[in-house]
């Protein structure tokens, strides 16, 4: 089937969807087959509910001319998405990294949009599924996409380059996320600077944080446009930063006061102004942007339960990011501490040796009360009066709803598959 004429279909319908739970009227339903479910199979009901057109790759479950028969319905919606970025010819802000992507997306979206309409992906739809939706959200209105990109191998991030042809690319930082897929900490850094590959390939311009020295030496292979703190050398120089709990940061003669938590928020935020400036968006209108966004989703919310402080951080966890949220933690003014803390997946032959490496890091600190959930936290179990380990939620939770915690700062951080988020339940 001719993608010309798909497109031409696409733009006389209102949305793409692949789930038919959120079918709109006249929408654009593509059948994409999962692990666990064929889409194809519900062509016909997509149609009932709204959709104006199905793509189908199994003909068995062809209707009538409303269907679009296709040789494979992910490739095509892939391609479709890359056709109709081309023809809108608008220019895009890509972003990757092990932390902070999404934080840092948002962050941007709302300083631009203080000047332009801007389109950004929308929660974490950032794989090969989610960056081709992206894409077909941008209409003829949209004047800048932001596109966010994940990855848990290496040439994920070359593949969403070439579907998306940024002209514009940051990476927040090279982490220890993902180290199964990427095989270890060098794979992370080769995995992301794909997209460094692509810009410089291309001619295209990075976003560039001083403070980081892999970004710094990268950087030499293509044109960038940079941020530090305090750096001469930099296009934007940033003059303070602090935080306790919330991020304030000073460049020139403004002073931006955040509803951001921690210092390792502090790139996040520092990045997003630097686009902002580079865009030529006002400085009031930066100051304003970034001081109206409140945190949600679970990313570093700062939330009050009874005479409790609570930092709800549970959207996600690696090695990185958990090591700089329990320093931030421990530098918080409040002598009543508790931590929560969730398994971190996907490390492979790693995970073991990092889970440790927390456990280590939080043993000498005997102020502190550490819950530790999961196997692999539960395999590195350390006898401390401070230090509890509990296989599964389960029994944590079995035993935390007969705790009471009064008057104290609670960190709570985990992966996503661990759900920390249901801890709040037993907080008064």
């Amino acid at each position: 089937m001719d993608i010309n004429y798909i497109h031409n279909l696409f733009l006389k319908c209102s949305s793409v969807s692949i789930d038919t739970r959120k079918i709109e009227t006249n929408s654009l339903f593509v059948a994409i087959k999962g692990e666990r479910f064929d889409a194809n199979t519900f062509a016909r009901e997509a149609l009932e509910k709204g959709a104006s057109y199905v793509i189908i790759d199994d003909e068995s479950y062809f209707i009538d001319q409303r269907t679009i028969l296709v040789q494979d319905s992910l490739t095509t919606l892939q391609n479709l998405a890359k056709f109709h970025r081309e023809y809108l010819k608008l220019p895009i802000i890509a972003l990757t990294g092990s932390n902070g992507k999404t934080t840092t997306k948002e962050l941007i979206n709302v300083v631009l949009s203080k000047k332009f309409n801007t389109k950004a992906t929308v929660g974490n739809f950032n794989n090969h599924i989610g960056v081709p939706l992206t894409l077909l959200s941008f209409t003829s209105e949209t004047e800048i996409g932001i596109v966010e990109m994940g990855a848990n191998h290496k040439k994920e991030i070359e593949f969403l380059c070439e579907l998306a042809t940024p002209d514009y690319g940051y990476i927040t930082n090279f982490g220890k996320a993902h180290l199964e897929g990427f095989g270890g900490v060098e794979g992370v850094i080769e995995g992301k600077s794909e997209m460094y590959n692509f810009l410089s390939a291309n001619d295209k311009l990075a976003f560039i944080n001083l403070e980081d020295p892999i970004q710094v030496e990268k950087s030499i292979a293509f044109k960038n446009y940079s941020f530090g703190i305090n750096k001469t050398n930099a296009d934007v120089t940033i003059t303070s930063v602090k935080a306790n709990p919330f991020v304030e940061v000073q460049y020139s003669n403004v002073t931006i006061s955040t509803q951001l938590i921690g210092l390792y928020n502090a790139n996040n935020i520092n990045a997003a102004l630097t686009i902002g400036k580079y865009f030529n968006v006002d400085d009031v209108a930066i100051k304003e942007a970034l001081e109206s966004y409140v945190p949600e989703n679970n990313r570093s919310q700062l939330l009050t339960k009874g005479t409790n402080q609570i930092i709800l951080d549970a959207y996600n966890a690696n090695p990185s990011s958990m090591a700089v949220a329990i320093e931030n933690f421990l530098q918080l003014d409040n002598s009543n501490k508790v931590m929560i803390l969730g398994d971190m997946f996907e490390l492979g032959d790693e995970s073991l040796t990092e889970h440790k490496a927390i456990v280590t890091m939080l043993s000498e600190n005997e102020n502190v009360m550490c819950y530790f959930i999961g196997f692999a936290f539960y395999t590195n179990k350390l006898e401390k009066s401070n230090f509890l380990f509990y296989k599964t939620f389960e029994e944590f939770s079995n035993n935390f709803s007969k705790t009471n915690i009064n008057n104290s700062s609670i960190l709570i951080k985990g992966s996503r598959g661990m759900a920390l988020e249901r801890t709040l339940e037993f907080m008064s």
